[in-house]
């Protein structure tokens, strides 16, 4: 579907000329700058056998953009590698570098890889100083607002944010960053651990790591512990090591801040137990999981109710509205996202005894539903009923392999 800022777009770069020296840097800057005006979050430039397609993700979607002729390729992705000083002459390896803009807009990281017509590049435009600065502008359940901001009190455990990539986890992580930041004005010391950084944060002394330089995740939180921190964000657990150094310093007097990759918050335990993590490190180390996703709003100017039960898709609501698409939206249907949370803790009753039985994420996922948790699918089912999102969109977000059944939550 063609957007109006995409039309846009492509009557902009049409008064370009491929010749002209000057094509690749204004191109470059336009793609740029109408990405930053529609709040995409990604740009895609794929080279293609015939063409140079630019697709742009807005509310977690691709959607198509500009298409250019193949013969500039080369030179479009050179002046994107030239904004960002990495090596232009350099296209048969990926290469990642930060594209920095004024001080105060919005800052991007570009990552060029090879491909069969040549370079592909993605810039990821990291979202504006100004957007989601605290805990409350995050949109989260109020049950899950208030634990996080007790738990943030708290002066040791962890607390883990999980999802999948493009999930808010970084986002979610930032803004608890700048809650500490507030509240300790300086008494605390506040340090992470990132890979990259993509935002700075006043109050907060962050370091990125640098793998080809042996500084990695794990060398670097063990060397962190020795920096006299109070709270330790790291960017993300991906190994066996580097969790077990974090949920040791969640136990030695730490406030452990992090993110990991898992569709559920009973499957973060699941993954860490399968990492090898000791069950009485997941028991006594964390203070709680909040798992998230995200779905796209719906165009409150635009969305209709519907009758039909096929558009339900198997979710047990009275009520269903699909996008129907306009001016306001773009013509998508949707505009904004919804953040679907759910928050778990070993210190509920039932949920500490399964995990030291080493029980499997179902039935972790049962007994955290039976001490209090609202899951995901029961946010997305009333998120559906109250007119907020589509069926459609929760099916695509959630997936179709899972059967939610009613939560037995209190």
């Amino acid at each position: 579907m063609t957007t109006p800022s995409a039309a846009t777009l492509r009557e902009r770069l049409e008064t370009l000329t491929p010749g002209n020296p000057r094509y690749a840097t204004d191109a470059v800057d336009l793609l740029l700058a109408e990405a930053r005006a529609v709040g995409a979050s990604d740009l895609h430039i794929q080279p293609t056998a015939d063409g140079l397609e630019a697709r742009w993700r807005i509310d977690g979607v691709l959607h198509p953009a500009a298409r250019m002729p193949a013969s500039v390729a080369p030179n479009v992705v050179a002046r994107l590698k030239v904004l960002a000083d990495l090596l232009t002459y350099r296209n048969d390896v990926p290469q990642e570098g930060r594209i920095r803009g004024v001080p105060g807009e919005i800052e991007m990281r570009l990552s060029t890889f090879p491909t069969l017509y040549g370079e592909k590049a993605v810039v990821r435009l990291f979202a504006s100083p100004e957007r989601y600065l605290r805990l409350d502008d995050l949109g989260l359940p109020a049950e899950i607002r208030e634990g996080l901001g007790r738990w943030l009190n708290e002066t040791s455990g962890a607390i883990v944010l999980s999802g999948p990539a493009g999930s808010g986890k970084t986002t979610t992580i930032y803004a608890c960053l700048r809650e500490l930041a507030a509240a300790a004005e300086g008494e605390r010391s506040l340090v992470t651990l990132e890979d990259p950084i993509e935002a700075a944060v006043p109050g907060v002394s962050q370091s990125q790591v640098n793998p080809p330089a042996g500084f990695t995740l794990e060398m670097g939180l063990r060397s962190l512990l020795r920096q006299d921190p109070e709270v330790i964000a790291v960017g993300e657990i991906r190994d066996r090591a580097t969790a077990e150094t974090a949920f040791q310093a969640s136990l030695t007097g730490h406030l452990v801040l992090t993110t990991f990759h898992a569709g559920s918050a009973a499957g973060v335990l699941g993954r860490l137990a399968d990492m090898g993590i000791e069950p009485y490190l997941l028991r006594s180390g964390l203070l709680a999981i909040i798992s998230q996703r995200l779905v796209r709003r719906l165009c409150p100017a635009c969305s209709r109710i519907t009758t039909d039960p096929m558009a339900k898709l198997g979710l047990a609501v009275n009520e269903a509205r699909v996008p129907v698409g306009c001016d306001s939206c773009r013509g998508t249907g949707y505009r904004g996202r919804v953040v679907l949370a759910e928050m778990l803790s070993p210190g509920w009753t039932g949920v500490g005894d399964a995990i030291l039985a080493r029980a499997d994420i179902g039935s972790m996922e049962r007994s955290a539903i039976a001490a209090g948790m609202i899951s995901r699918w029961e946010r997305a089912r009333r998120a559906v009923e109250e007119g907020l999102t589509s069926a459609a969109e929760v099916r695509r977000v959630l997936g179709v392999g899972e059967a939610p059944g009613p939560d037995t939550a209190r």
